[in-house]
């Protein structure tokens, strides 16, 4: 792991200065006004972080999953809803994965330029962990398919131009499509007004009679479970990443904050109480950066073991963002509890960390399941 850390260090220091003098200005007015980060992202064109993972031929950096890892973790430290709006652009990762040479052609240009964001379609109204049971149908038409459906709670809902939408295509299959905001039949519901991640725009997605020519299909239009499965996995390194991220930001403010704070003639870092606390807030950052990397030495090694370890990561890191944060607030005392001290904002922006991805509860059952077939 230490190699992966000393490789990209210049890299991570590239991308805190980005995040410290582009997106930590931007944070609070963000979160307030409701806004999605369009300064910020088009700022990071310059260090290419939309294209990040994305082929070279393909005007991406080629970057891999410990360096997606690495600028994700870096921006949400400073605020959770840029990370989001920049990393956005990793989805059509499965284009380059699954889809043809000329839907490639088409479409990653747009992703590794800034000109166009992506989103995912997946959850609908009646459930998310249960992806099996997505409703929103695709019927072949003469010219090509058919959709009706609604996706919910979909990041960068009406920001993003391109979503990947998971339609059910047979009574057990499912296929996924490349849906353009701009399609015949596709509307957005209002935006959703949410505890935390305010600067990431969420809404629903709804397909009505939404035609599509058959280009849009990405691969095999029954082996679409099987792609979202493999995109997944990705993301939710991608997403472990960034609740590492706001956890160690409210580290930081904490440690700041109590360095500077006096009370009974001290700073109250040299409290006891305040540095036990401390001290388990940095081991359950640095216990989570721990299993993450080694989750993304697994994936990169092509080691199927990085699906188990993936699931660990993604609990471990979010649970360490809540509490973290939890206790960043308690240690500003009465200030944490304000607007004007960015550790409001984080524990708001944490709680999300814990639900989407597959809720930690689901993740745990994925773990349990993995650890026994090992028996």
């Amino acid at each position: 792991m230490a190699h992966l850390e000393a490789e990209y260090r210049d890299f991570r220091a590239s991308v805190r200065r980005f995040a410290n003098e582009e997106v930590a200005p931007r944070a609070a007015a963000l979160d307030r006004e409701q806004n999605p980060p369009v300064e910020a992202h088009a700022a990071s064109l310059r260090l290419g972080l939309p294209g990040l993972p994305y082929p070279e031929h393909l005007g991406g950096g080629g970057g891999d999953m410990f360096a997606q890892c690495v600028a994700m973790e870096e921006i949400a430290r400073v605020c959770a809803s840029t990370a989001l709006g920049i990393s956005s652009s990793w989805i059509m990762m499965a284009v380059v994965n699954f889809g043809t040479e000329d839907q490639q052609r088409e479409i990653v240009p747009q992703m590794t330029s800034g000109a166009a964001r992506c989103a995912w379609g997946l959850t609908e109204p009646k459930g998310g962990s249960d992806l099996m049971a997505a409703s929103t149908k695709a019927v072949r038409s003469a010219d090509g398919w058919v959709l009706n459906g609604t996706k919910r709670f979909i990041t960068n809902g009406g920001w993003a131009e391109w979503y990947l939408v998971f339609a059910r295509t047979s009574e057990k299959r499912f296929g996924l499509f490349l849906v353009h905001k701009n399609d015949a039949g596709v509307s957005f519901g209002a935006p959703e007004k949410k505890m935390g991640m305010r600067g990431s725009p969420t809404s629903d997605v709804i397909l009505e009679n939404c035609v599509l020519p058959e280009s849009r299909l990405l691969g095999d239009p029954e082996r679409g479970a099987e792609y979202i499965g493999a995109a997944l996995l990705k993301s939710r390194l991608q997403m472990s990443a960034h609740a590492l991220g706001i956890a160690a930001g409210a580290l930081d403010a904490a440690l700041r904050y109590t360095s500077e704070r006096e009370q009974f003639g001290q700073a109250i870092a040299k409290f006891q109480m305040v540095r036990g606390m401390v001290a388990d807030m940095a081991i359950k950052v640095e216990a989570g950066r721990s299993v993450l990397r080694h989750a993304c030495e697994l994936l990169i090694a092509g080691d199927p073991e990085a699906k188990l370890h993936a699931s660990i990561a993604k609990v471990m890191c979010s649970d360490a963002a809540m509490a973290v944060t939890t206790d960043a607030v308690q240690l500003h005392g009465g200030y944490g509890y304000l607007e004007d001290y960015a550790v409001e904002r984080m524990m708001r922006d944490a709680k999300v960390t814990q639900i989407w991805e597959g809720t930690n509860q689901i993740q745990r059952l994925m773990i349990a399941k993995e650890v026994y077939e090992q028996i």
